[in-house]
């Protein structure tokens, strides 16, 4: 940064006394948080306790209207659609694609202005009122800078077609004529209206002749002296040549045609046809192009760039788009002499004159308050190969790092951070690492926005992000003991550490209830529950709970002893274990086979010996209930080690 020599100047906020306080400033991820602080004797800061006020300050209100939404949704569609169009085709053979991209564009502008205009004034709160009167301005002057970046750079239409291109622009941003018109020929007399000529002169201003001459019209059939006049005039305008592109004419000859036009009006002028009124004089003066008669009707033009688009009409119909800074800088420096100096959007639209298209975007970036504008543009004039030449010192080009900002700046919205993600992700430098630094500072609410994070990483195979979220909503749902979709979390987390407590849980659930919760979890674990042993386990067992209520006890007897013998289960568990063996002991047809006998034996005997019993911390001789259940174990087991031995020796013999 440059150094400067001077101290930096004071800006006082009205209602903060500066020699006892301060600004503090606290950034957030889309936002700052200003709030009041005090110097304490040691001159370090202290929040001042005082103070209730703490400010937001936003540095982009626009995605927090309901209206403006639209326009970055819609807009959405038609960037991710630009991004299909093939670039092996030759960029020429695709104009009218980006033409037509630029025209939805503008399409969705024009739709927010009309409905920001149309909330503007039915609503009854002063405050919102201007807000929405603001917001119509400002994309006013968007789709005035737009459509003319479209004319000059998207359709780079020739000599010729450009004036007809320009007269266009022009009509589309003065519509107030069409207002006046329909006012002053609805009126009883319209020929007498206050406002007629100047309606008549305002369509001859903006190269409408056919309408200038139906009101024309009017005030002839009043003045029956006059006529010859209005006769000879209309003759003019109706012999004023307009360029066709599409036709068989070369533009050599309309220019010639419109020379011998222009100097049949300049005869009738010498020969002062229209001495006698002024009105006719001065539309005759308009049509051979002098330029102290255009300046003479700076109402009616409005600005500057009406006058240079009339003046070229009159003057220089052929003009070529290499001349047009010329034309449009004398045609500023004429209608805004008594001016200290242009507007802003005076030289946006000076520098597009100028075809300096990164000035115009530059301009744009510090002028507007948001992206939105520059950002699609730059990426529009990206795709006509435009700005190739244009790179960033600090690694990125000009249409990234746009689009980043841009991108940036939605994120820091409840629900546009899902468009983000499509900006993103045709930014091939470093749209990646800005999508992982973003998307972690996500709020996951709710389940469903998780989900939705959670869809966008899986996606684009963000391992580190995916198991980021998984753990945090796995341990949220555990807090709220919500134990099934607590394991869902960090099954998806791929987190065995976590899986493993999940399961313990359930199992200490298990031992207090009698009985599982979140059957329908624990039941579709399938290969999941290979994640961890403790998963694994719990997996199982749920199993053996299957097949002991299906009748199936010999399969259900196996894989309660398997689930000892290969120590899956952990041996705090094992009694529990051995109780579930009890009904299957008890059972008339003998379930367990003497080695199988043997085996649980084994197990209630390294579990008994000298140990303490689970869940207590006394030995087990002090546990009546424990001793009993032991005991009735060891009768079981012997008796169905006997029955189990008949029974094979039977089968021997």
């Amino acid at each position: 940064m440059e150094e400067v020599d001077v101290e930096p100047t004071t800006t006082p906020i009205p209602g903060i006394d500066f020699t006892q306080k301060h600004l503090g400033f606290v950034w957030g991820p889309g936002d700052i948080l200003v709030y009041e602080t005090k110097y304490g004797a040691t001159g370090a800061a202290s929040v001042d306790q005082g103070c209730p006020f703490v400010h937001v300050v936003r540095k982009d209100e626009d995605i927090y209207s309901p209206i403006l939404r639209k326009l970055f949704n819609e807009s959405h569609h038609i960037f991710v659609g630009l991004q299909k169009i093939k670039e092996d085709v030759p960029s020429k053979n695709k104009k009218s694609q980006f033409v037509s991209i630029s025209k939805n564009y503008r399409s969705v502008i024009r739709a927010c202005m009309e409905e920001l205009q149309q909330v503007a004034v039915s609503t009854r709160d002063a405050t919102l009122a201007t807000q929405y009167g603001n917001q119509v301005s400002i994309l006013l002057a968007v789709e005035l800078i737009w459509n003319l970046c479209e004319v000059l750079f998207i359709e780079a239409a020739p000599a010729g077609a450009l004036q007809l291109h320009l007269l266009d622009w022009v009509r589309l941003h003065k519509a107030d004529v069409d207002e006046k018109a329909r006012e002053v020929l609805q009126s009883e007399s319209p020929a007498e209206h206050p406002a007629y000529w100047d309606v008549a002169i305002s369509y001859v201003l903006q190269g409408r002749t056919d309408e200038a001459r139906q009101v024309l019209v009017k005030q002839a059939s009043l003045q029956p002296a006059a006529r010859l006049m209005f006769k000879l005039l209309d003759s003019l305008l109706m012999k004023m040549p307009v360029y066709n592109p599409g036709g068989n004419q070369t533009l050599t000859e309309f220019d010639v045609k419109w020379r011998h036009w222009r100097e049949e009006c300049d005869r009738c002028l010498q020969d002062n046809s229209f001495a006698s009124n002024r009105h006719l004089e001065a539309i005759c003066k308009i049509l051979v192009g002098d330029e102290d008669t255009l300046l003479e009707y700076k109402e009616l033009l409005g600005t500057w760039y009406h006058f240079l688009v009339t003046r070229l009409l009159y003057s220089h119909p052929t003009v070529k788009p290499t001349e047009l800074h010329y034309y449009a800088q004398s045609s500023m420096d004429m209608f805004l002499e008594t001016r200290s100096g242009p507007e802003p959007l005076d030289s946006i639209l000076l520098a597009a004159f100028e075809f300096d298209i990164h000035q115009v975007i530059k301009d744009c970036s510090i002028a507007l308050n948001n992206w939105w504008f520059v950002a699609h543009l730059t990426d529009l004039l990206d795709h006509c190969k435009l700005l190739q030449s244009h790179n960033l010192h600090f690694g990125s080009n000009l249409r990234e790092f746009l689009l980043l900002e841009y991108g940036a700046g939605l994120f820091t919205h409840h629900s546009l951070w899902q468009l983000a993600v499509g900006y993103f992700d045709h930014c091939p430098e470093f749209g990646r690492v800005y999508l992982e630094l973003q998307i972690e500072r996500v709020p996951l609410d709710s389940e469903r926005k998780a989900l939705k994070v959670l869809r966008i990483c899986e996606q684009r195979q963000m391992a580190e992000q995916v198991r980021s979220i998984c753990k945090i909503m796995a341990k949220r749902a555990l807090r709220n003991d919500r134990l099934g979709s607590a394991l869902s979390w960090s099954i998806r987390a791929k987190d065995a550490a976590f899986a493993t407590l999940i399961s313990e849980r359930f199992l200490q659930d298990y031992c207090t209830r009698g009985s599982f919760s979140d059957l329908d979890v624990i039941d579709n674990l399938g290969s999941a529950m290979l994640l961890s042993d403790r998963l694994t386990f719990l997996g199982q067992y749920r199993e053996f709970h299957k097949l002991y209520g299906d009748k199936r006890f010999v399969e259900a007897a196996t894989l309660l002893l398997s689930l000892m013998t290969a120590k899956i289960a952990p041996q705090s568990f094992w009694m529990t274990l051995l109780t579930d063996a009890l009904p299957l002991l008890e059972q008339k047809q003998v379930i367990f086979s003497a080695d199988q006998t043997y085996e649980l034996m084994h197990c209630l005997e390294e579990l008994t010996a000298g140990k303490t019993i689970p869940n207590t911390d006394h030995p087990m001789q002090d546990e009546d209930v424990e001793v009993t259940k032991v005991e009735l174990l060891r009768l079981a087991l012997a008796r169905n080690l006997a029955q189990a031995i008949v029974k094979e020796g039977t089968v021997d013999g």
